[in-house]
Parts: C-alpha cells; sequence; structure tokens
C-alpha cells in the first residue's frame, strides 16, 4: 500500500513539472490554429469599425467593451496593415486570450494598458497613483481616459479635487471649466 501512494505522488510530481514546463514553454507559430476565432474588445470610448483589407469584411463594435470575433488569421494580418488599432490599446482582449498579445508579438504596446476590467478602478485611486498610471498609458488609452473622465465628472461619479487635479495634469486636459 504505501508503494501506491509514492508512486502516484511520483506521477503527480512527474504531471505538475511536465505542466510547469508547458506553460513556460515558448509559443510556436505552427502549433496555433490560424483559422480559431479570437473574442476582441473595443478598448476605445466610442464606436470602433475596422476593415480586413484582405476579405473587405467589416467589423463594428458601438461601445467600449463590446465584442467581435475575428479569426487570428485576420488579426495577424491587422498587424501589417492596421498596426494603430493595437498601439492605441483600441483591440482588447479577454484574460484567456491574453496569449494572443505574445502570439502576434505585441507586448510592447500591452504591457502598460489597462485591461476594460481595470478601466474604471483607475478613477478610484489615489491623485498620485492616477498620475503613475496614466505616465505609462499609450497615446490611445490616455485619449480612452480623458473621455471616460469627462463622463464621469460630468455624471459626479469623479468629486474628488485631487483625483481631478491628478488627471488634468496626467492628461493635459482640462475636466472642470475655471
Amino acid at each position: 500500500m504505501p508503494n501506491n501512494t509514492t508512486k502516484k505522488t511520483a506521477t503527480t510530481a512527474a504531471e505538475t513539472t511536465a505542466t510547469a514546463e508547458k506553460a513556460t514553454k515558448p509559443m510556436i507559430p505552427k502549433d496555433i490554429d490560424p483559422n480559431q476565432i479570437i473574442i476582441v474588445l473595443n478598448g476605445f470610448q466610442g464606436k470602433l469599425v475596422y476593415e480586413s483589407p484582405r476579405t473587405h469584411e467589416v467589423y463594428r463594435w458601438d461601445a467600449f467593451g463590446d465584442e467581435q470575433e475575428i479569426e487570428l488569421r485576420e488579426l495577424r494580418n491587422a498587424k501589417s496593415s492596421a498596426k494603430k488599432f493595437f498601439m492605441n490599446n483600441w483591440f482588447m482582449f479577454r484574460e484567456e486570450d491574453a496569449w494572443v498579445i505574445d502570439y502576434l508579438g505585441l507586448n510592447q504596446y500591452y504591457k502598460n494598458a489597462l485591461n476594460l476590467e481595470e478601466f474604471d478602478e483607475l478613477f478610484t485611486k489615489s491623485a498620485s497613483e492616477i498620475e503613475k498610471v496614466i505616465s505609462k498609458l499609450s497615446a490611445g488609452q490616455k485619449k480612452s481616459v480623458a473621455y471616460r473622465a469627462r463622463q464621469l465628472v460630468l455624471e459626479g461619479e469623479i468629486d474628488s479635487n485631487k483625483a481631478i487635479a491628478a488627471l488634468e495634469k496626467s492628461l493635459g486636459i482640462e475636466l472642470i471649466e475655471r
């Protein structure tokens, strides 16, 4: 009986090691199906439209956070033909599809990006934290933050003078007329 337990533990340890190696193993493009569908989220505060130069299919997102299904092959084409969608973080990805960023070699554009869930959380941070986060954002995300901040100030959701001052300073905009 003790041998079975020992054997089971050894197998579990081997499986754990294999799983860890698989997780850290670099992605090999030939192992990825280019026809698979990826959910792409709108990271732009407003309507976003992307037209495929290859198929001329038009993808529309009506609002921030809306979803569209796009083939991985099409995202690879978009990287070449419409890189600004990635550079400005207008194309965002669900957590389970975050590997796409690595696969496409776009880590430099997403390493400091706010994901959709973190977006409104930014406005609840301290003034110094707001400035620190905004200083690392892409130009596209800064514009989205500015747009959202204006909305929230008008709705009375952001009413801290320190937060408003930090946003204005970091974004180079005026949120409240003086």
